[in-house]
């Protein structure tokens, strides 16, 4: 299994949470401890959480980690929504925008893959008369 730093959509994320840093830069001073520190939280949550639950090493917990991931970047795009319709985004830092939904297609796509093997691992255990989501491993 690769590492998390090889995951293109932990690369992603953290060339978002660069970017997200660079636009919050821009921010008014008064938005220092408010908008922008909480838009830095959310978007560095994003990445962190997809490398702890990769370094877990179970499916479930990768899973749950990539949910959490999910959240925060759910959170972020509300908080770029904000941001925008209080005339703080450029038409150029607006691009950070499709980043974030870049990221968010493919941490789907990788939870979509990790809920198939889930699944799959449930029924196997089914199969072999034992109760699914039982076993640590899983």
């Amino acid at each position: 299994m690769q590492g998390h730093k090889e995951l293109i959509v932990w690369q992603k994320a953290v060339d978002l949470v660069v970017a997200i840093y660079k636009l919050t830069k821009s921010f008014p001073k008064a938005e220092v401890y408010g908008l922008a520190s909480q838009m830095q939280r959310a978007a560095v949550s994003v990445p962190s959480n997809i490398a702890e639950g990769h370094g877990l090493k179970q499916t479930q917990a990768y899973a749950r980690h990539l949910a959490i991931a999910n959240g925060s970047l759910t959170e972020l795009e509300t908080q770029l929504e904000i941001a925008r319709r209080l005339g703080y985004l450029t038409a150029e830092n607006e691009l950070v925008i499709n980043q974030a939904g870049e990221v968010g297609r493919m941490l789907a796509g990788l939870r979509r893959s990790l809920q198939a093997r889930i699944q799959d691992s449930g029924q196997d255990k089914t199969a072999e008369g034992k109760q699914p989501g039982l076993n640590p491993e899983s």
